[in-house]
């Protein structure tokens, strides 16, 4: 096992004083608890290729979810919606009004789990991981099932033309929930993809006509 380097130890020693302290007079808040977290946290990742330990620094969202996961129980629902309404405003729709692009190129990014750790470059291009939380393709023999299966997501929906006007509002729920997932479900364990540049808007355009184009494995 890896020796822990000194300054996390030197961290690490200065939390359990400060609990020590704080125990002999009152337990310590959550608000103190956290900031120790974040403290032994930051201490124990560096900066390693492309992967930055400002990674950390979660905004208002993630903290909020992850307390409630901490703590077991759901957001209540004020809070829920305001965290909804940020992340909904924060959505980036198509610069060119296009929401659709090529299901072909959908279907690789969906199939492909490469990008964003240590070992790629900056000029690596991100897959989007679909497959490991979702059934995409009928014919598929293994997929996560995290989140609900995407086959035949536009056929149950009834688009048979995703450019219609009939079909403008799966067509942009769908890409906002591809961009910021949160803004739907403000825990959604579905990553932002839009949002956190895990996907170009190009990938994004593609990944939409995946799941709604009628000629589409996922509609097949």
């Amino acid at each position: 096992m890896k020796k822990i380097n000194s300054k996390l130890r030197n961290t690490l020693a200065i939390a359990g004083v400060s609990l020590l302290v704080a125990g002999c007079a009152s337990a310590p808040s959550v608000a103190e608890l956290n900031a120790l977290t974040d403290q032994i946290a930051k201490a124990s990742f560096r900066d390693q290729g492309i992967v930055k330990a400002s990674l950390l620094n979660t905004d208002e969202t993630n903290r909020a979810c992850s307390e409630a996961d901490v703590m077991g129980k759901p957001l209540d629902e004020k809070t829920a919606k305001v965290i909804e309404q940020i992340n909904m405003k924060a959505i980036k729709w198509p610069s060119d009004g296009k929401f659709l692009g090529d299901w072909k190129e959908g279907e690789k990014i969906a199939q492909n789990g490469r990008g964003l750790t240590f070992t790629d470059t900056a000029s690596t291009v991100n897959g989007g991981n679909c497959y490991n939380c979702h059934k995409i393709d009928d014919k598929e023999i293994s997929y996560g099932t995290i989140g609900p299966s995407l086959h035949n997501y536009g056929k149950i929906r009834g688009i048979t033309d995703p450019n219609s006007a009939s079909a403008k509002p799966i067509v942009e729920y769908t890409w906002g929930k591809i961009w910021n997932a949160k803004a739907y479900n403000a825990c959604s364990n579905m990553p932002r993809a839009g949002h956190s540049g895990i996907l170009t808007e190009a990938q994004v355009r593609h990944v939409v006509a995946l799941l709604l184009d009628p000629k589409s494995p996922v509609n097949k």
